[in-house]
């Protein structure tokens, strides 16, 4: 297939690229500056440099294509306005063919859950909950779609475990400061396996759905954190969202389990090496 790919030379997007290619698809990766499109064409992507935020000019350059995968965010906030307009070129391209889209969620959009899976009530915490009207949107038109939920991306030496736990601040005696208390579970899943998972989803998944990109493994922060550094030290819950924010500590505060049935019952197999052994290892 020709798929149109957003956020292509993003954490998961590179990511995403590399599985399409290898799978032989044709990508054609929308970028917003040269210097990204030059980084999708070395990964085996045509480009093309435009404004996601001109519905127009993407409903055209979505016409030229089969399917499509959404993973661009924006940087100043404007995720929601950005996402808007995505649908809206998507509503007016893909609307009554069968042409596969795929777009971006995350597993925050559950809120706390010992055993979350894609039928539980949605309950976002503030940080996502702009996210839940889109895709209700989305999944009531007569487009294709699937949203693909990720849980906490990690590995290729990058997401959150990496840059807000490990990298995180020490205490005086040295120890690294957990995310709250750290007894709250966190949902994973390797980047790698997050990107055949997509792809798999492009080929197979019915219109409709949501799945959770989950591999099934559900540390805690206080096995992540140390993993990472060994010594570590709890933190209030005021102290953390002082140190964050309050929007995001709260996502991270959530106490989230998930196994990935959905997506396993699709056909795939996360096989990548835990957050455990990946921070063990660095």
């Amino acid at each position: 297939m020709k798929v149109l790919l957003t956020g292509s030379t993003g954490y998961v997007g590179s990511a995403v690229l590399e599985a399409l290619v290898a799978r032989g698809h044709d990508v054609l990766a929308v970028t917003r500056s040269e210097s990204s499109a030059e980084q999708a064409r070395a990964g085996g992507a045509t480009a093309v440099v435009g404004d996601l935020g001109d519905a127009a000019w993407l409903t055209a350059r979505l016409d030229e294509v089969d399917a499509a995968i959404h993973l661009a965010a924006a940087d100043d906030g404007s995720s929601a306005q950005l996402d808007d307009g995505v649908i809206d070129a998507v509503l007016a391209a893909f609307g009554g063919t069968d042409k596969p889209y795929l777009h971006t969620s995350g597993v925050w959009i559950y809120g706390a859950g010992a055993d979350l899976t894609e039928d539980r009530p949605l309950q976002p915490p503030a940080i996502v909950a702009w996210r839940v009207a889109r895709e209700e949107r989305l999944l009531a038109s007569d487009v294709r779609a699937t949203v693909i939920a990720p849980a906490i991306v990690y590995g290729r030496k990058g997401g959150i475990p990496v840059g807000v736990v490990a990298g995180g601040p020490r205490d005086e005696d040295g120890a690294l400061l957990l995310v709250g208390d750290g007894t709250q579970h966190w949902a994973t899943v390797h980047v790698d396996d997050l990107a055949d998972l997509y792809v798999l989803a492009l080929e197979a998944a019915s219109a409709g759905q949501r799945i959770i990109a989950a591999g099934g493994d559900n540390h805690t922060a206080r096995e992540v954190a140390e993993a990472a550094a060994g010594e570590v030290a709890a933190e209030s819950v005021e102290a953390t969202r002082a140190r964050l924010g309050e929007a995001f500590a709260d996502a991270l505060l959530l106490d989230q389990q998930a196994s990935g049935a959905a997506a396993r019952a699709l056909g795939w197999r996360p096989s990548r090496p835990s957050l455990l052994v990946e921070l063990a290892g660095a």
